[in-house]
């Protein structure tokens, strides 16, 4: 008999990624046959009977969304100030969808939404090295050997930033700049604490592409589905 990870099969319904669902069943909030569990690593067949907070797991059809966020918006499925949340849009969708990563409050750009754990587990570990490329504007100048340093890897309190692809787009001479950046780490608010090291205000930033995927045809607050195919090529390249 074929069986899974618990939380897996909870990844798998759409509820949240495999992470998220470890807490859940440490929280005492999942029951397999009637049954509290809170041992993480339970295998568990289709035959079993899996509930979350008292709701029976049925697999959904995985969806798979690329979005246009907004400034202004929580990389969040729900938020408890009750502020808006990239997931606010999708209420016409019948899934437990839910941010694929998190883009911070200020920044805009392109964001996957999904209701598909094991999806989500390859975008998002940093293992996979995914690259994703920000537009930045600064209040200033990153001077040419700065740049340098950014590129080579720069210490931040939580420690050294891998190498990263830096382009300068526009220089206004002492004004401001504006540049693109790659990176494949994500941590909070790092390309933002990259040009702080250099004395930098990032003034605007906006997620221009993960990995091959782009906002073309996009404008802010729109999201189109992605295709069979992008979703192939997106596993794939996770795991190369």
């Amino acid at each position: 008999m074929n069986t899974t990870r618990l939380n897996k099969k909870i990844a798998d319904a759409g509820i949240t990624s495999r992470r998220k669902a470890d807490k859940l069943i440490e929280e005492g909030r999942v029951y397999v046959n009637d049954k509290l569990v809170t041992e993480l690593g339970l295998q568990v067949s289709d035959k079993d009977r899996v509930t979350v907070d008292g709701i029976q797991l049925t697999k959904e059809e995985p969806v798979h969304i690329l979005y246009y966020k907004p400034s202004g918006e929580i990389s969040a499925a729900e938020d408890d100030k009750k502020r808006d949340t990239v997931i606010d849009i999708f209420h016409d969708i019948d899934a437990r969808l839910y941010p694929v990563g998190r883009l911070d409050y200020d920044t805009s750009g392109l964001l996957l939404v999904t209701n598909d754990g094991e999806f989500t587990q390859l975008m998002t570990h940093p293992k996979f090295e995914m690259k994703k490329t920000y537009r930045v504007k600064t209040d200033g100048i990153l001077l040419r050997h700065q740049q340098d340093e950014m590129r080579r890897g720069i210490r931040l309190d939580d420690g050294k930033t891998a190498p990263c692809e830096l382009k300068v787009i526009r220089d206004k001479g002492g004004k401001d700049m504006i540049l693109e950046i790659t990176i494949h780490e994500g941590r909070n608010r790092q390309v933002r604490r990259m040009f702080e090291h250099f004395g930098l205000n990032v003034t605007k930033l906006t997620r221009i592409r993960f990995d091959f995927l782009t906002l073309d045809g996009l404008k802010e607050g729109e999201y189109r589905f992605l295709k069979p195919h992008e979703v192939k090529k997106l596993i794939a390249n996770s795991k190369k």
